[in-house]
């Protein structure tokens, strides 16, 4: 069988499992995309400079070879001030920004536990160098202490550890204890890692995610931000220490070997900055939006976990999560499945995102729609176990 015969039979096996994947418009109303706060919709305000100083459509270099310009380091003191960080790094994505990030920090028999539910840009980061690596039971403490306890114990000499864990987690809707992981990182010396994609820009009093929320920020050594969600620009960033900003800047083969973002972006990042620090409004509109969403949801017998603006509603099987996101599409609805290896096996759902320009009665009847594509049958969280093996 050649290459291409070999692909074929591979797509053939995904398309009886009803895990072939396609693009597809986004038509409807948007309950799929991660626009949380409705800026990406939004044009750029006039006041944005779009001067030849800022206008370049390309980075040109890596910023270490003739593609730095002064608006970076502008929108990484902006960032960094807006966490209350020492400094931000500016990645060129969410992806990028954590495999980057992982793989420079974590070196060949470090020791890291990663929750089992943490996004795939995690566990890739977290292959590239092989660290010895404990999956613990999403937001499970005592299991994640039994780990660390034992790590300690084992500990070989010049071995670190690391904590690594969403804020909000992208499928399921539900947080991280982040204050007991951060009690657990300190009592058994580990260094704690938050990526905050989902939470940027949507919790904290300026927005700037649930780690600050929590006052937590000087208790873990990097969050990531990505800004392609709530943020509605392109790009993504790094904050922590000064001493982590210099590591990343000379180990960071993410950054050292890619061009950089346009300036152009830059200008738009300095924005979307300022938008997001003074929308306390669009923040209680979102969640009342997704309190508003899941109460219609109760109302018809429908269970989803969480209660934030990430509505997961767990159908099991892959098929019938495929039917119901078709249905509800042909009524012009833009809801959509997830399916493996997104998710673990038989979890396959129906992921809805809330978004705060969303009104009551668009929700209202949004929630009527899905019920009426389960058939009105009541739909609860079905368990799954993880196949760790297919993710390390």
């Amino acid at each position: 069988m050649d290459l291409f015969g070999r692909w074929a039979t591979v797509l053939d096996e995904l398309d009886g499992q009803a895990r072939r994947r396609t693009f597809s418009g986004s038509g409807g109303i948007d309950f799929t995309s991660n626009d949380y706060l409705g800026y990406a919709r939004r044009p750029p305000s006039q006041a944005v400079p779009v001067g030849p100083e800022v206008s370049p459509r390309s980075g040109r270099a890596s910023r270490l070879l003739g593609g730095n310009h002064p608006i970076w380091e502008e929108v990484e003191d902006a960032l960094a001030d807006w966490h209350g960080a020492e400094a931000a790094l500016m990645m060129t994505s969410g992806y990028v920004a954590n495999e980057g990030l992982l793989s420079a920090i974590v070196d060949e028999g470090d020791w890291v536990a990663s929750d089992e539910y943490n996004h795939a840009s995690i566990v890739d980061g977290l292959r590239l160098n092989r660290p010895e690596r404990f999956v613990y039971r999403h937001n499970d403490l005592n299991h994640l202490e039994q780990g660390l306890r034992l790590a300690v114990e084992k500990r070989r000499p010049g071995q670190e550890r690391f904590l690594v864990t969403e804020s909000l987690f992208s499928m399921e809707g539900d947080c991280a204890p982040l204050t007991e992981l951060a009690e657990l990182a300190e009592r058994f010396g580990a260094h704690l890692v938050v990526d905050e994609a989902h939470a940027t820009g949507c919790f904290g009093p300026g927005g700037s995610g649930l780690v600050d929320a929590a006052g937590l920020r000087q208790r873990v050594l990097a969050t990531v931000h990505t800004g392609g969600k709530a943020l509605g620009v392109m790009g993504a960033y790094i904050c922590g220490c000064r001493r982590l900003k210099e590591w990343l800047t000379n180990r960071c083969r993410h950054l050292i070997y890619t061009t950089a973002l346009p300036p152009a972006m830059g200008a738009w990042w300095l924005e979307a900055l300022r938008r997001v620090q003074q929308d306390s409004a669009g923040r209680r509109a979102l969640h009342a939006a997704a309190a508003h969403f899941r109460a219609e949801l109760g109302r018809m017998g429908i269970t989803a976990p969480g209660r934030h603006y990430i509505v997961p509603v767990f159908l099991g099987e892959d098929r019938r999560a495929m039917q119901a996101a078709a249905r509800l599409q042909a009524g012009g609805w833009d809801m959509r499945a997830v399916r493996p290896p997104s998710v673990p096996p038989g979890t396959a759902r129906l992921r809805v995102s809330i978004h705060a320009d969303h009104d009551r009665q668009t929700l209202a009847a949004a929630a009527s729609a899905l019920a009426k594509a389960l058939d009105f049958i009541p739909v609860n969280h079905v368990s799954g176990e993880l196949v760790r093996s297919n993710e390390w």
